[in-house]
């Protein structure tokens, strides 16, 4: 199955240019690079993941699956009664095809490289403003008094919140942050 696994050959097509948020985003730290290397070549379970890359490991593993760049199955192990959750990177390569201003390109790529603690006052600010409900996307932006590509970067970036249909919501973690 491993081999079938690495020969398959999925592109992730970025067609807006918020998209770019968090592909940077994805490997910004020493750890995500790693880790994407690590599941680029092999599946791997929570538990491998916590033991080989720690807390920051297990993080950027729910981050990745709240941006669809992992694949998962179930892998029975030997000497366990229940099979475990097992993770690899979904693309093998990208694809950049959108034209934007220079001012929104602008915009994005300052967002991807923002300092945590400047991003975390934003982000918090959305967080804030979408509630336990979550609100529409022009709403949010329209009280915030943010541009629609400047919205889209942030939440982008975000592990606190995500994008359903036109709405902002709050993410929450699925079965890969317990590992």
């Amino acid at each position: 199955m491993a081999a079938v696994a690495a020969g398959m050959h999925r592109i992730k097509v970025v067609n807006d240019i918020s998209e770019l948020v968090p592909i940077l985003r994805a490997v910004d730290t020493p750890v995500k690079l790693k880790l994407v290397q690590r599941l680029a070549e092999a599946w791997l379970t929570g538990e491998d993941i916590q033991r080989e890359f720690g807390k920051e490991g297990v993080k950027a593993l729910v981050f990745f699956e709240k941006l669809k760049l992992i694949d998962t199955r179930w892998v029975a192990r030997e000497g366990r009664r229940q099979p475990d959750k097992s993770y690899h990177f979904y693309y093998s390569t990208i694809n950049i095809n959108t034209t934007a201003p220079l001012s929104e390109v602008s915009e994005i790529l300052s967002i991807a490289s923002m300092e945590d603690k400047e991003y975390q006052k934003l982000e918090q600010k959305i967080f804030d403003s979408v509630g336990e409900t979550g609100r529409f996307f022009s709403d949010v932006a329209e009280e915030l008094g943010m541009t629609p590509t400047r919205l889209k970067g942030l939440v982008k970036r975000s592990d606190k919140l995500e994008y359903r249909g036109h709405r902002i919501e709050r993410f929450h973690a699925g079965p890969a942050a317990s590992g």
